[in-house]
């Protein structure tokens, strides 16, 4: 198995093909777009930004990084590889976006469990985010994927020109994703259940929302393929896991100020995770 840069970028000016060449992607238009020296490329135009620097912070990013290696989140990780390698065939390649990928850990994974298979299509990775210091995290850990800052409103990326997109703990734009994906490709998404982080929100917030009713109706272009549900328990020791974990969620930006409080006066947390791994496939 190899791990190969994705080349069906699409400019996001005008939509058209772009190709690399001279350290930058340009279209036939003349739009050029430099390529970093860490390795990444910055596609998010002006017009799509809503603030001046959108997305996670460097302190999110580099909580998330953090937390994320300690091995908290492994197996959604490893169920997630195992889902975008399941039916694959050995020959030829398997393009995958990670829409909303972070500092690249998912990536990271994936690769290492096809690197670890005998029998693994080569796989080319794309990664999209649109926080500028989460791609430049990503880009300097995995040079063999593409990693691109953009929105997933807007996705630079040519139409049909995907087997797999992954959208993990993120925001789902259907329309776009069933654009990129090719006929029966598949949509791999993981969403927080009911119970996940129960914990921690029942210290942070005065009361916890009952859960959502699950909407079994598969979005308009895909299909119901199968689900799953993961739920085990880990325990954070120390004050700072327990920081990163908050910072890497919403929950940061929702609980008052004295849930924050109550958050940063613990030094040890027992923690469910409950989460949702559903598979859709284009029609």
């Amino acid at each position: 198995m190899s791990t190969t840069s994705f080349e069906a970028l699409a400019c996001p000016l005008d939509g058209d093909p772009l190709q690399r060449r001279d350290g930058a992607w340009r279209c036939a238009a003349g739009h050029s777009f430099d390529i970093a020296r860490q390795g990444y490329v910055h596609l998010l135009p002006v017009q799509n930004k809503r603030s001046r620097d959108p997305g996670d912070s460097k302190a999110m990013v580099a909580a998330r990084r953090r937390f994320l290696e300690a091995g908290h989140y492994r197996p959604i990780a490893e169920a997630v590889s195992r889902a975008v390698l399941e039916g694959a065939s050995a020959v030829g390649t398997l393009s995958c976006l990670d829409a909303g990928c972070g500092e690249g850990f998912y990536l990271r994974e994936l690769a290492e469990l096809a690197e670890s298979q005998d029998e693994a299509p080569t796989l080319s990775l794309l990664g999209v985010d649109i926080s500028k210091w989460a791609v430049l995290a990503a880009a300097k850990r995995e040079k063999a994927a593409t990693w691109v800052v953009g929105t997933n409103a807007h996705l630079p990326v040519q139409s049909e020109s995907l087997d797999r997109v992954l959208c993990l703990f993120g925001f789902p734009v259907y329309p776009e994703f069933a654009r990129v994906l090719k006929p029966g490709g598949e949509l791999l998404m993981v969403e927080a259940g009911p119970d996940h982080l129960r914990e921690l929100r029942e210290i942070i917030y005065p009361s916890v929302k009952p859960p959502r009713e699950d909407d079994e109706a598969a979005p308009e272009g895909f299909t119901r393929h199968s689900g799953e549900t993961l739920r085990y328990a880990i325990a954070l020791e120390g004050a700072e896991p327990i920081a990163d974990l908050l910072a890497m969620t919403p929950h940061l930006h929702r609980a008052s100020a004295e849930g924050r409080e109550r958050a940063a006066a613990l030094t040890s947390l027992a923690l469910t995770v409950d989460v949702r791994l559903t598979r859709l496939v284009r029609k």
